[in-house]
């Protein structure tokens, strides 16, 4: 998956959806970083009944009650309720316990027989524990988050009945659990949208569900996925550089910021924009009522801005701001959890297991199959 090929970015042009109806494709850098930052290309007019089928199957991204998918008054009233609970005090105080969290999990790592699964030991642990603890959610629950992100997150390959009834169940989850934290608030995640909701006032509770799920699913599915893809290309493609990682902390943020850079989730090209007014991009006017496509991957390889690839440029800090986290009012918040998370989790792994190396070849590894974010499904290694 981080082999993943993409065209060389250019003008905008047309392209087609799933259902065949036309789209406008936008690649290059400063043109897909212009569509995400103007607020005449909009998500909330995707989701009007006569628009067309972006996707072929439901999931929990396409739905309209979610934070990403509101414009305007909805979308800023959503956005400052999450951002009064990400608060830089409660940043401050989370950062030395998601330390901890990776250190336990090393330990355990540490006394597992070799070849150990690290996608079991700690790719998939660590994110769980993460958000498991920002939102205190006890263990019954941590056993159903990749049954719902599998269905949060379907290729297609789901049934689409099937896919509605898990997601109907997390969504049930996502209103108890928005109820309890309202009767007995804590020092959670969740009790801090609770205090934020009701100051912000007028947000309707099918969209702080959604907030919720969104949350739950998305804020340990992606660091599973970018941890999982990254330890693979570093192992199996960078081995010369494992051991840099370890001794220089800063050097890991570095490379961690590279590996989200250009080692994508999976293989969805586009975040789809509608243009509510015609717009001039990149000489090209994109007409009134068209669905725009911004190529974020492209845009993050465009030669103009980034001369500096994974083999060129793993340690040189990025030469302009990533798209990976999207740009302009959708940016996505959990930005600087994702980071922390990496960063702190192959600096450590790095320190610990200077001498760890791939059990199996690259092309034997399994992939996760079924879910549009793509990473191994196992990873043996020793050291």
């Amino acid at each position: 998956m981080h082999r993943l090929r993409f065209e060389e970015p250019g003008p905008p042009r047309p392209a087609e959806l799933p259902d065949g109806s036309p789209a406008w494709l936008v690649s290059r850098y400063a043109d897909v970083r212009q569509v995400l930052s103007d607020t005449r290309f909009g998500r909330a007019r995707l989701y009007a009944d006569e628009a067309p089928a972006l996707f072929d199957a439901p999931d929990i991204v396409n739905n309209p009650d979610l934070m990403f998918n509101q414009d305007g008054p909805d979308h800023l009233r959503l956005r400052r309720t999450l951002r009064r609970a990400f608060t830089p005090r409660a940043v401050a105080r989370w950062r030395p316990w998601i330390a901890e969290i990776v250190e336990q999990l090393l330990d355990g790592l540490a006394g597992q027989p070799r070849p150990a699964d690290v996608v079991e030991t700690f790719t998939l642990p660590l994110p769980v524990a993460v958000i498991s603890r920002l939102m205190g959610l006890d263990a019954s629950v941590r056993d159903r988050l990749r049954h719902w992100s599998e269905h949060a997150f379907s290729d297609g390959s789901h049934e689409g009945g099937q896919v509605e009834a898990v997601l109907d169940e997390f969504s049930a989850f996502g209103a108890r659990l928005l109820a309890t934290r309202r009767l007995d608030p804590g020092d959670d995640l969740i009790s801090g949208l609770v205090r934020a909701a009701d100051a912000e006032g007028g947000i309707p509770e099918a969209q702080l569900v959604s907030l919720v799920c969104g949350l739950v699913v998305g804020g340990h599915d992606s660091t599973m996925t970018m941890l999982g893809n990254g330890l693979l290309y570093l192992l199996g493609e960078r081995p010369d550089a494992w051991e840099r990682l370890g001794r220089d902390e800063e050097a890991a943020a570095t490379v961690a910021d590279r590996l989200i850079h250009l080692v994508p989730l999976g293989d969805d090209r586009g975040s789809a924009r509608h243009a509510s007014l015609p717009v001039e991009v990149g000489g090209v006017t994109i007409p009134a009522g068209a669905v725009v496509l911004a190529d974020c991957g492209m845009a993050n390889r465009d030669p103009a801005v980034f001369p500096s690839g994974l083999a060129d440029g793993l340690f040189t800090p990025l030469e302009a701001p990533t798209l990976s986290f999207g740009a302009g009012a959708h940016y996505c918040l959990g930005a600087w959890l994702a980071r922390v998370e990496l960063q702190t989790a192959l600096h450590r792994l790095a320190a610990r297991f200077p001498g760890l190396r791939l059990a199996e070849p690259v092309d034997a590894v399994t992939w996760r199959t079924g879910t549009t974010s793509r990473s191994p499904q196992r990873l043996d290694v020793t050291w």
